[in-house]
């Protein structure tokens, strides 16, 4: 089934570019907009799959994009949103992280994406339900948390990364050329460390380590 995207990008070539890309890989954008309005308007209208939104829109070019799709992953907790910006915004990025459970979310900076193939599976996980967020943002939410991961090794951190990027242990053996079983021994002292309980389900270790970072209880 083709999924049902409504896109919301200010620029007018960007935004039809974007249109004709995701047409190409099976996406139905069932709506194109410039505006945060207009983006209400149109998931109100055509209660798509998938809101992918710029976060500075007009009229005032700051997080327009991220307000509206937080109060919108509120009035519709079903609603996957993927959210594109060149800068993290950190106002709200945490309550567009946490909205419905954190599940079918995304935060993805422009200028880190350089697969066409990549973004567009990112796509399709979030679509999916599932998490997808740049390993950017979460530095910049350690930053802010006074670096929660203080406890942790370089390898550890950088595994940390990986799992925040939604990969499996079985690619994250491949990234670092590692077995997968030292990749499951350092996610399970990373787990340890953070006093948050193992699991092997992909999905909720990043939930799990996101909800952690802005949780704001590490010291």
């Amino acid at each position: 089934m083709r999924e049902r995207v409504v896109l919301a990008e200010d620029g007018v070539l960007l935004r039809e570019g974007l249109a004709g890309l995701l047409g190409r890989f099976g996406f139905d954008v069932v709506a194109g907009v410039g505006d945060a309005d207009a983006l209400v308007a149109a998931v109100t209208e055509h209660r798509p799959d998938l809101v992918v939104t710029d976060i500075r829109m007009p009229p005032g070019f700051t997080d327009e994009g991220l307000r509206a799709a937080v109060e919108l992953r509120r009035v519709h907790p079903g609603l996957a949103v993927v959210a594109l910006s060149q800068y993290v915004e950190l106002s709200y990025a945490s309550e567009l992280l946490d909205s419905a459970d954190g599940r079918g979310v995304g935060y993805l900076l422009k200028d880190r994406v350089v697969d066409v193939e990549e973004f567009v599976d990112a796509l399709r996980r979030v679509a999916d339900g599932g998490t997808v967020v740049d390993p950017q943002v979460v530095r910049q939410l350690l930053r802010r948390q006074r670096d929660p991961l203080s406890r942790l090794s370089p390898r550890e951190r950088e595994v940390l990364g990986l799992i925040a990027e939604g990969h499996s242990n079985t690619a994250i053996a491949r990234i670092l050329v590692i077995s997968e079983a030292t990749v499951g021994k350092h996610v399970g002292s990373i787990l340890t460390k953070l006093d948050l309980p193992p699991t092997e389900d992909t999905h909720r270790r990043v939930l799990a380590v996101l909800a952690y970072l802005r949780s704001g209880t590490a010291g």
